[in-house]
């Protein structure tokens, strides 16, 4: 820049400077008010100048965000880890991954709350007005003030050669699975009527059960259990499964359970072929068994009126239910784990809550109910004799009349399954097979990633290679699953000190107890001056262990046997004289 330049630039900046000096009146609007330094060189504007930032605890939530808060309360999964002040991990590896897992802990339950907003759709029950009663209502004037579609899910499938038969619906709902107790298998698009496979087994089928999708099912048959695919060819003869009578799938285990006349309970691997558990609760034959969709943990009814929870990889039941005082005929789990309804031999169904093992409340039904169901809006459902009952509100509280009922006059109910996410629901009788239309009883909103009523065959493969990949391990099934990935936030020391004084402290009340007197340790007489021996000793000189007390104790016992039988001196035997007495005594 050029000497006139610079005298320039000089000239200009004193002219500013007098003119903010004067108290220029240029700018007049209150915003643009300028506010001079203290060498009055350098001007600042007024909005630069420090101001109190409302802090993070002063600021209100608003509507929304409490309303967010609120439902993400049911997202939930177990209770974090809880650190006192700013502890830490001892490696700063591990404090990352920790901080990490808990940032995407809370960050899913937050998307999941906020993705409730897309949900638009709701359930609806059907209400009675002024006197009416719902469970008057007939499926005939349904299907005239409904739509075509839910309309055509109303109907009666013929098949009195075959019967009494036995249903399941896919996890997604789409497909249905049939087989009559004559050998007669069918599985079916039930919303497209369109038939995917059809078999004649000649031969006895107690029960059927979908896989993991529909391209694979399994048939408890008289000797053996097998699995087919969606075509109707035989995959396997699993022959580990004695004269099945009632299936079970694990679906996040890829896990075949069944049960049956041998009364045994046979965990089988479908990805790998291998049984990963067989036990022998002692019962007697068994035909009821269900999984517990929340746990997965197998739920067993028995002969004798107990029901018996299992784990695959635990010799023992983890939990026994006296639920009756007769056989156990029919049993249901509710999605969310809490509740179970039972039925048996005495004409009664009850509810039970798991988490304390008591029952709720039970209801009576003419004949003993054959099978119950829950579905996934909590509703239950009863097969007894040629009736069909459904009652709302069932689980929580006790209901007072049906809400919904269905006879079919000349057929005995085998087998009701509810629909996944749609409001119907299927059962099997001596006559075939019919579906009725329960207002309220599906989910109305699904979740893609779980189950997909509307996928595709290249969303079904990818799910299934998902699955397989998210494969849960045999031993990982328990009544609490939240068990997985807990943290103890005690220090290795504090967890050190605290196993030292319970043992202690067990070792003193055993002791006290007597426990460790009559206990006869051995006395080796071989070897005792080795050198290993003596090493040991020398080593361990201040250990004390069990063998070292029991041994010890050993010692004080024979001491005590000995002084009481050692002869009493007499009176007249002391005194100045007893030292004649005593080498007398020894001669």
């Amino acid at each position: 820049m050029t000497g006139l330049g610079k005298l320039a630039d000089r000239e200009t900046d004193a002219a500013l400077g007098g003119a903010f000096a004067k108290g220029s009146t240029a700018h007049t609007h209150p915003a643009d008010d300028i506010a001079l330094s203290d060498d009055e060189k350098h001007p600042r504007a007024l909005s630069d100048s420090k101001t109190k930032k409302p802090k993070d605890n002063d600021i209100k939530p608003d509507a929304v965000t409490l309303d967010i808060q609120k439902r993400s309360e049911k997202y939930q999964r177990g209770t974090p880890a809880k650190q006192k002040g700013k502890e830490k991990a001892r490696s700063k590896t591990a404090q990352a991954k920790l901080t990490h897992a808990r940032n995407q802990r809370d960050a899913a339950v937050l998307e999941a709350a906020r993705s409730e907003a897309l949900l638009t759709e709701e359930s609806g029950f059907m209400e009675a007005e002024h006197m009416e009663r719902t469970y008057k209502v007939t499926q005939k004037d349904l299907a005239s003030h409904v739509d075509i579609s839910s309309a055509a899910k109303i109907f009666d499938l013929s098949l009195p050669d075959f019967g009494p038969y036995s249903l399941s619906y896919t996890p997604n709902g789409r497909h249905m699975l049939i087989g009559g107790r004559k050998g007669h298998i069918a599985c079916m698009n039930w919303r497209s009527g369109k038939l995917g496979c059809e078999l004649h087994l000649r031969e006895t089928v107690r029960d059927v059960c979908w896989l993991h999708n529909d391209q694979l099912f399994a048939v408890a048959q008289k000797k053996h259990a097998f699995i087919y695919d969606h075509t109707g060819a035989e995959v396997h003869c699993l022959q580990k499964h004695i004269e099945p009578t009632a299936l079970g799938f694990l679906p996040y285990h890829f896990l075949l359970a069944s049960t049956g006349m041998t009364g045994r309970l046979v965990y089988q691997d479908i990805t790998e072929g291998k049984v990963v558990g067989e036990h022998k609760p002692g019962y007697g034959p068994t035909h009821v068994l269900e999984v517990s969709p929340y746990n997965a943990v197998v739920h067993m009814g028995h002969a004798n009126g107990v029901v018996t929870l299992w784990s695959p990889q635990q010799s023992l039941p983890l939990a026994k239910m006296l639920c009756h005082k007769g056989p156990v005929q029919a049993m249901a789990i509710d999605s969310t784990g809490k509740h179970v309804a039972t039925s048996g031999l005495d004409g009664r169904v009850k509810v039970w809550d798991i988490r304390m093992f008591r029952s709720l409340h039970e209801y009576t039904t003419l004949r003993p109910a054959q099978s119950l169901d829950i579905s996934q809006r909590g509703l239950l459902a009863a097969g007894w004799g040629p009736n069909v009952t459904v009652w709302k509100d069932a689980l929580t509280t006790q209901a007072t009349d049906p809400y919904m009922r269905r006879q079919l006059p000349g057929s005995t109910i085998s087998d009701l399954k509810f629909v996944p996410y749609d409001d119907v629901l299927g059962y099997g009788h001596s006559a075939g097979i019919s579906s009725m239309v329960v207002p309220g009883a599906g989910e109305p909103n699904f979740d893609a990633f779980v189950a997909n009523p509307f996928e595709t065959r290249k969303q079904r493969q990818e799910s299934e290679v998902k699955s397989l990949l998210d494969k849960l391990a045999p031993d990982t099934v328990q009544l609490d699953p939240m068990f997985i990935g807990r943290i103890d936030p005690r220090s290795y020391s504090q967890r050190q000190h605290n196993r030292l004084v319970d043992a202690r402290d067990e070792y003193s009340k055993n002791k006290a107890d007597g426990k460790y007197v009559d206990n006869n340790v051995k006395n080796k007489m071989k070897g005792r001056n080795s050198t290993a021996k003596r090493f040991n000793r020398k080593r361990q000189s201040n250990v004390v262990d069990l063998k070292k007390v029991l041994e010890m104790e050993k010692l004080e016992r024979e001491m005590r046997e000995t002084d009481t039988k050692r002869r009493k001196v007499p009176e007249q035997e002391q005194g100045a004289l007893s030292k004649f007495y005593a080498e007398r005594r020894n001669e």
